[in-house]
């Protein structure tokens, strides 16, 4: 399930249950409109379907900022790993002037099966959290509505999906013993954490809840037990020197449970709180991700806003599927590029580019690695007569407009024998000249 809130406005999501998606709502509205069979809405169509078969892989945090073409409508996608218990923060904000209706979805993705829907929202400002129910792949989809244009910024994170830590006054730095690690000499593993604090110190309810059940165990000791009202989770609080509630007793986040001690089989250790998750069917889980800190937030990309630009490189490179892998063995490249083929920058992450060939391939080059095409054009000439430029290097594609005869073009790339014109207005487009 969601776990939803807001940084500034309130703003609108639409999970599973209800009948359809802002996206999937726009894309019905195309095909009634009959924009489905034109070449601009079949395009946008194949690219939100694409969007989840290719996506880029980015690790969490991470900030990008984008760029949207209102002549060739396309979806970008970013897949990234999620554990069982952290929440995912997806923020993103238009430049302003870039007044259009963004649609944002998020989706599990598991090998052979349909990606599904975990949340998706429209809005000028986008700002909204969702959980983790499993450890696995995430794959978020960005996609303007057809002739969007502008600049965006885009920010991904993960925090703790309790609001509250489960000992007052610390943090997971606290954190000594972890899940996993082996007990009585190995004949078990410890299904929890152990959170380390004075004896006495208040352990207080993470989430709002009930007590199901309080007792004494000869390895918990003095425990408690909460259920989670709003995911179904069952905590457990254990080693407590005194109990302060009991069974039955609503609790909100924050209150306290108990105090921190060593009963039960920690007798022999110093004060702690051993704290587990439990869910039904599933068993204990790892409240790691459940507790631990949000991530710093990734920076922007310093440097000149090249979104929109057509750049090239100053000498032949490979274009590679995720950022900073220029130098990693186990990272596929994409691509080989040739200095001369003009890219279409439409995201910046870090120091690369988020680049788009003629072909249609996306992928990363370094900032470092480019030139401005209009700043060092390859070259500068008079047409020799009237020109029509196309949208795309194929004799096939749609016309966009014409120069006319000796009208004064720079030439900002060539591949396949079209080369890429762009005018005195700004016209820019592709011809064999």
């Amino acid at each position: 399930m969601l776990l939803v809130s807001s940084c500034s406005k309130q703003q609108t999501l639409q999970v599973l249950f209800q009948k359809s998606t802002p996206h999937q709502a726009y894309a019905r509205q195309l095909h009634q409109a009959g924009l489905d069979r034109r070449p601009a809405g079949r395009t946008w169509l194949t690219a939100a379907a694409q969007a989840l078969r290719d996506s880029l892989v980015v690790a969490l945090p991470f900030a990008e900022t984008g760029y949207f073409r209102p002549e060739h409508p396309t979806a970008a996608s970013y897949r990234y790993a999620v554990r069982a218990g952290e929440q995912v923060h997806v923020s993103l904000s238009l430049a302003p002037g870039a007044a259009a209706r963004v649609f944002l979805d998020a989706f599990e993705v598991v090998p052979g099966r349909t990606p599904s829907l975990l949340a998706s929202a429209d809005t000028l400002v986008l700002d909204f959290r969702y959980r983790g129910e499993t450890d696995g792949q995430h794959l978020l989809r960005v996609q303007p509505e057809l002739l969007a244009a502008g600049r965006y910024t885009l920010r991904v994170s993960r925090e703790p999906s309790l609001g509250v830590f489960p000992v007052k006054g610390r943090t997971d730095a606290a954190v000594g013993s972890f899940w996993g690690a082996a007990r009585d000499a190995g004949a078990r593993q410890h299904e929890g954490i152990d959170i380390f604090a004075s004896r006495g110190t208040p352990a207080v309810a993470a989430t709002a809840g009930y007590i199901t059940r309080t007792g004494e165990t000869p390895i918990g000791g003095r425990v408690v037990w909460l259920a989670d009202t709003e995911h179904g989770d069952h905590l457990y609080y254990a080693h407590l020197d005194k109990q302060l509630v009991t069974a039955g007793q609503h609790v909100r986040a924050g209150d306290t449970l108990g105090l921190v001690g060593n009963t039960g089989n920690a007798r022999t250790t110093v004060p702690h709180l051993h704290f587990g998750i439990y869910r039904n069917g599933q068993g204990a889980v790892d409240p790691w991700p459940f507790v631990c800190h949000s991530a710093p937030a990734a920076k922007l990309p310093g440097g000149p806003d090249r979104r929109g630009e057509f750049v090239r490189l100053r000498s032949a490179a490979v274009l590679w599927p995720m950022p900073g892998t220029e130098k990693s063995r186990s990272s596929r490249p994409v691509a080989q590029l040739l200095r001369q083929l003009p890219l279409l920058v439409i995201g910046q992450q870090g120091a690369s580019l988020r680049v788009q060939t003629p072909s249609g391939q996306i992928g990363y080059v370094l900032a470092k690695a480019v030139v401005e095409a209009a700043g060092a054009p390859l070259r500068k000439l008079a047409l020799p007569a009237a020109t029509e430029l196309l949208t795309q290097p194929n004799g096939a594609s749609p016309a966009l407009g014409a120069l006319a005869a000796r009208s004064a073009v720079v030439v900002l790339g060539q591949v396949d024998g079209f080369s890429l014109l762009r005018g005195p207005e700004g016209l820019t487009g592709w011809a064999i000249i």
